[in-house]
């Protein structure tokens, strides 16, 4: 059910604030295909009309009053194609541009003429990289003399992230015609010749740029430093006087701020494109040092840029870490979404024109769930129409506009409040237990859809990744509570120390404890289950463990120490068994920050390395122990999980290893998926006495030849 489920996009508000546009897809495992549909929801009967499944369709978007979306074609090449909201079955061909390009922001300059920008590859000329004409090579050999080799999951090549912009133009109606047709201009590549990447590799899009009426703002990488070991990155202006054209040969402008020099996201223009407005970290190499929020008041000097909240010491007053913002339609707003306390929160706080004046703390606007997008609704000064998924529900869409409610109107949720899943609030909950440092943590509870108080049920104990992340109020299609939850089990996610969501200080507390504190927490959290008179219908004679990522190191750890003996099975995705073989990994900054240095560099160094090392405690393994890990993932190389495998497999220890050569630090098919589920639940529930999940269904992954006898 999980898998199968709709997966619907975030909803995008004609400036009407009549009707939305939005994705929605489904795989099906009869089939085994996926489809995609883009929708079109009237905002007042809440009507869903399909406007086309075609093969290759992506995202769409408002060109003024009509439906723009995309079509990948048969040699990568992407169709622009444009359909009228009163009939979506007319539709026509704008433009087709010579490569696949994602990611598309679109700006009224004037009626019938409408700016364009999407990112695409681009190849070493700088025009728009397509795979498909890439003349053919008879080796493979790829030669580097400079870092990064590897990249998340792709070796990294000549071909780097762009951002190409053109013009719409509406045409003048023919006599047989009530309205004209748009044609787009030649795309231009806004990057050209200037060493910058954007969206930065590998996980931005539309959150690293933005576009107005005057010209782009977006953020890159540093050229002059090696993003391997660095994380700094800089926010750019490109002034674009006619988007039909090559941009001023001067090229982008860089905005300076004196004292940042960390990663940056989610530059954005107020409606009027005047000012602006983007997310900064202060220390390079690390992160998740909290980002801030900086101004630029006058896009005319956009080399000029203040943080507001600003405090003396340089860490700002608000000690939450934004991640997303966003103008209101009268640029007299700030929406903000940053992670509180297992949430992912919207807050709001006002816009002035002197950041120095920016004082006021944002306003916190929502106490539950998880926000992943917003978008300015229709004509409203102030409203915002925002995208949420909760631990019962995949996807909601929900209205706050101040001036007519203080209420949100809830719009429309995917799943009936999770009563499409067998799921509801009833399920969930949470405790506060005190933890290293004396210090509270948190941890959040799900509960079986039938849970009766007065039966007992095993431990589902889940360790997030990161290690600075957290377990939120989300939905998830990977790690899922529900999916342990309704196999029987009650499930804790806690968030120990290095958890974001909790004041910095408590994040930061993690560099060079990695195997101290959080595993203080953890210790600290299993035995308030096992005491805790309001949990007195959890097992803990019954529990098992599973992490991924750093939560797969700790899997690792606890089983070399006292910890692991209080489980019946552990569960390892994707974990560190040697901490010195992380110099393998992609990108150098994040081990040399938590470890304080490169292992080399000093005694003192190689014993931080050395200290919270999983492999040597190795040889006091000896809970059941199923290792997960990828062919793909150059984050944690493979040969991280073999190793642990060996460890348990030479000392006896019932063990298996599962890996999908063709899947990264991620299991993202949803055909690996639902093996990828199967596997675990069946291990784990062997060890719990739940039933086998799937028995004799399903996909089952190739069980390769052992050297024992049956």
């Amino acid at each position: 059910v999980l898998l199968s489920a709709p997966r619907r996009s975030a909803a995008e508000p004609n400036h009407a604030g009549t009707h939305a546009l939005y994705t929605v897809s489904t795989y099906s495992f009869e089939s085994h295909r996926k489809t995609t549909e883009i929708r079109l929801l009237d905002m007042k009967t809440k009507k869903s009309t399909l406007i086309t499944n075609e093969e290759g369709v992506s995202e769409a978007h408002w060109l003024e009053d009509e439906i723009l979306y995309l079509k990948s074609g048969p040699r990568k090449e992407t169709a622009l194609i444009v359909s009228s909201i009163s009939d979506v079955t007319k539709n026509y061909t704008a433009a087709v541009v010579p490569g696949p390009i994602s990611e598309v922001k679109l700006k009224t300059l004037e009626k019938g003429r409408v700016a364009l920008v999407a990112s695409g590859k681009a190849a070493k000329n700088g025009s728009l990289f397509n795979p498909e004409l890439e003349q053919p090579k008879h080796h493979t050999g790829l030669l580097y003399d400079t870092l990064m080799v590897r990249h998340w999951d792709k070796y990294v090549k000549s071909e780097k992230n762009a951002l190409f912009y053109g013009l719409f133009q509406l045409s003048a109606p023919h006599i047989t015609e009530t309205k004209g047709t748009y044609s787009l201009s030649p795309l231009q590549n806004a990057l050209m010749g200037t060493h910058l990447e954007s969206p930065i590799e590998p996980w931005g899009g539309g959150d690293h740029f933005d576009i107005s009426a005057y010209g782009l703002i977006f953020v890159s990488t540093d050229p002059e430093l090696d993003p391997a070991i660095n994380t700094k990155c800089n926010a750019y202006f490109l002034p674009v006087d006619d988007y039909r054209k090559p941009a001023n040969p001067s090229g982008p402008i860089k905005i300076q701020l004196g004292g940042f020099e960390g990663a940056a996201t989610s530059p954005v223009f107020s409606p009027d494109g005047k000012s602006a407005a983007f997310l900064q970290m202060r220390e390079n190499g690390y992160e998740s040092d909290k980002y801030q929020l900086i101004i630029v008041s006058n896009m005319n000097i956009a080399f000029e840029a203040e943080v507001a909240m600003s405090s003396d010491d340089g860490k700002g007053l608000w000690d939450k870490r934004p991640g997303q913002i966003l103008f209101s339609n009268d640029g007299k707003i700030i929406y903000l979404v940053a992670p509180d306390e297992g949430t992912e929160s919207l807050f709001s706080i006002e816009f002035k024109t002197q950041p120095s004046e920016m004082k006021a703390l944002p306003k916190k606007l929502t106490s539950s769930g998880a926000v992943s997008t917003m978008h300015r609704f229709g004509t409203s000064d102030k409203g915002v129409l925002f995208t949420h998924t909760s631990l019962i529900d995949n996807s909601v869409w929900s209205l706050y506009d101040p001036d007519s409610s203080p209420e949100f109107e809830k719009i429309s949720s995917n799943t009936q409040d999770g009563k499409a899943l067998g799921l509801s609030t009833s399920q969930t909950s949470s405790f506060w237990f005190v933890g290293a440092r004396n210090r509270k943590v948190h941890a959040l509870v799900m509960k079986p859809s039938d849970f009766d108080s007065e039966k007992k049920y095993p431990l589902a104990f889940l360790i997030h990744g990161g290690p600075q992340g957290a377990w939120d109020d989300a939905w998830s299609t990977r790690w899922n509570p529900a999916v342990y939850a309704e196999q029987g089990y009650v499930v804790v996610t806690p968030n120990p120390t290095g958890s974001t969501g909790y004041g910095q200080e408590f994040t930061d507390a993690i560099q060079n404890n990695w195997g101290s504190l959080p595993y203080e927490d953890l210790v600290a959290s299993f035995e308030h289950i096992k005491n805790s008179p309001d949990l007195s219908f959890i097992d803990t004679s019954r529990a098992v463990a599973l992490g991924a990522s750093y939560g797969g190191y700790m899997m690792n750890w606890i089983n070399g120490h006292s910890l692991g003996r209080e489980f019946k099975a552990l569960v390892c995705h994707d974990g560190v068994f040697s901490m010195q073989n992380q110099i393998s990994s992609d990108e150098q900054y994040f081990p040399t920050h938590e470890m304080k240095g490169f292992f080399w560099s000093s005694p003192e160094t190689m014993a931080n390395w050395d200290r919270w090392d999983p492999a040597r405690y190795a040889g006091n393994w000896s809970t059941p122990t199923l290792i997960i890990h990828n062919g793909k993932d150059y984050r944690l190389p493979i040969s991280e999980g073999l190793a642990a495998f060996n460890a348990l497999q030479l000392q006896g220890v019932d063990s298996q290893f599962l890996t999908f050569p063709d899947e990264n630090h991620w299991v993202l098919d949803e055909e690996n998926s639902l093996v990828w589920h199967t596997v675990v639940l069946n291990w784990i529930n062997k060890y719990v006495g739940l039933p086998e999940y799937r028995k004799g269904e399903g996909p089952e992954p190739e069980r390769v030849a052992s050297w024992k006898r049956d």
